[in-house]
């Protein structure tokens, strides 16, 4: 199932299934909530986005999973945005109303922790379900214009997207000093192994997605295309981490089919480099005959591309010349 697209007067509900809005200082949900209306949506709130306890900065299982059931069951609302990540909201994953999710098929978008809820729903119910700005991604003062225009392309037109990479991006934290930012030449994409695909998409956060692994709620992998990014909560270890996370996906009897990797822009903390993926990926002789691309604008960094789980994508990869198109 592929969710409508919106129009100007649709209603944008946004709920906090990870982290409570609490977290957010007030001039980045002004911000947040302007760039939203100027698009011509009308932004509404879950009963329980400011609700937090002092251990997850989140509500409880509970109200969490009221607000999402809602905001699908209510027939006014065209798309729901997630607050911002965290760590649990795998947690609500017994509790979801999926037949209500299936009889009432829209727009849910975010990333990071949200990786869980994306691809569960998606699995559970068929519903092409996005990896996206949360509605606190919208606060970002400055750098966030190539975030705008692909959200803006998978939601409001209808049609296949060429992935083109940004001329800079950032990894700062803007939450704190939005006017006092650093920008990076992008060097954009690159080819670790060459070839094409064409097939779903299924993904985002690999240590999160990892989660679901073992359970009903874990997507069928076979003949998909793996968009996977990791954060920087490893540190200098990222690249061990990555590793054995992307290990425990090849185990997968399935993974045997998988079709391609693109694979998300690693943050500045981790000490990533070219050549470190390229001897990640050229070790792992299940991915020799697969194209694998990297560097792509997705991840913790910004900015980010918004992508369709369960969409469609179709890429080539050859002489370091990168076609990359998404569609859902």
């Amino acid at each position: 199932m592929i969710p409508a697209k919106l129009k100007k007067g649709d209603e944008v509900r946004v709920i906090a299934p990870s982290r409570s809005m609490v977290i957010l200082g007030e001039d980045c949900k002004k911000i947040a909530t302007e760039r939203l209306e100027a698009l011509g949506l009308k932004v509404t709130f879950g009963k329980y986005v400011m609700e937090a306890d002092s251990d997850y900065l989140c509500t409880s299982v509970e109200h969490r999973v009221e607000d999402l059931n809602e905001a699908f069951k209510d027939k006014n609302v065209k798309a729901i945005l997630t607050v911002i990540g965290g760590f649990n909201s795998n947690q609500m994953l017994d509790y979801i109303d999926y037949e209500a999710i299936k009889e009432n098929p829209k727009i849910f978008c975010g990333f990071s922790d949200i990786t869980a809820l994306s691809n569960s729903i998606y699995a559970k119910t068929g519903l092409v379900t996005y990896s996206g700005p949360h509605y606190s991604s919208f606060g970002m003062l400055k750098g966030f214009e190539y975030t705008l225009e692909y959200f803006k392309k998978m939601f409001f037109e209808d049609k296949e997207i060429e992935i083109k990479s940004s001329k800079e991006w950032s990894d700062d934290a803007w939450f704190i000093d939005q006017e006092n930012r650093e920008f990076i030449k992008n060097d954009g994409m690159f080819v670790i192994n060459e070839g094409e695909a064409e097939g779903e998409i299924v993904g985002g956060n690999l240590c999160t997605l990892n989660l679901l692994q073992g359970t009903e709620y874990m997507p069928n992998i076979e003949n998909k295309i793996l968009f996977l990014e990791d954060d920087d909560m490893a540190g200098k270890i990222y690249l061990m981490e990555f590793d054995r996370n992307l290990q425990s996906l090849i185990h997968m009897p399935e993974f045997k089919t998988v079709k391609a990797l693109v694979l998300g822009r690693s943050q500045k903390a981790t000490d990533m480099t070219k050549e470190k993926w390229i001897k990640l990926i050229k070790n792992k002789p299940e991915l020799a005959n697969i194209p694998v691309i990297a560097g792509v604008d997705f991840g913790h960094s910004t900015p980010i591309i918004t992508f369709p789980i369960g969409g469609n994508a179709r890429l080539k990869a050859k002489d370091n010349n990168i076609e990359l198109y998404i569609k859902g």
